[in-house]
């Protein structure tokens, strides 16, 4: 084989495992298990940082996030304060599904996200409307939570677009009494 078939063999395989992504189903014995309804009920505060694909940090921010549930149906009333003193609104509205799934949708949410849990994880896939100056741009999250314990939830969430990596958003969120 010569060595260009081997380069090019080789890109295609590390652009194969560059969009792969970990099994939420890994982490079923994982302890405390995650029940949405439970954790995402009442106020919960969040800080975060938002990294380039460099590294650095570009963006932080906290998050007084509002929940409450009606059956199967909730609310996720997010407000974001950003370092530079600007400010966002989201809100989310969560769906359990028959099979334990959740379905998310917001107004920036292009679509539907599709969240599952496994143990203390959950995986939520979705894309999201960013704007950056005077455009919007469609950018992919693959987003991972961990409960901790039953106040503190970890969160990493990978934007990429056209598989590229962009960057990384990372929180932790703290459940009130």
């Amino acid at each position: 084989m010569s060595w260009q078939s081997q380069l090019l063999l080789a890109t295609g395989i590390l652009m194969l495992s560059a969009c792969s992504t970990t099994d939420v189903g890994l982490y079923a014995k994982e302890k405390p298990a995650l029940d949405m309804q439970q954790y995402f009920n009442g106020t919960v505060d969040a800080w975060g940082m938002f990294q380039n694909r460099s590294g650095e940090v570009v963006k932080r921010f906290t998050v007084v996030i509002h929940c409450s549930w009606q059956g199967d149906v909730g609310t996720l009333d997010e407000d974001f304060s950003y370092a530079d003193g600007s400010k966002q609104k989201r809100v989310w509205t969560l769906k359990k599904q028959v099979n334990g799934q959740f379905i998310g949708t917001a107004s920036d949410v292009v679509g539907e996200a599709l969240g599952t849990i496994s143990g203390n994880a959950l995986n939520w896939k979705y894309v999201l409307a960013l704007p950056v100056g005077d455009k919007v741009y469609n950018v992919n999250f693959d987003d991972w939570m961990y409960l901790m314990d039953d106040k503190v939830m970890l969160n990493r969430a990978v934007m990429s677009k056209f598989g590229i990596r962009l960057g990384e958003v990372t929180l932790s969120f703290s459940k009130r009494p």
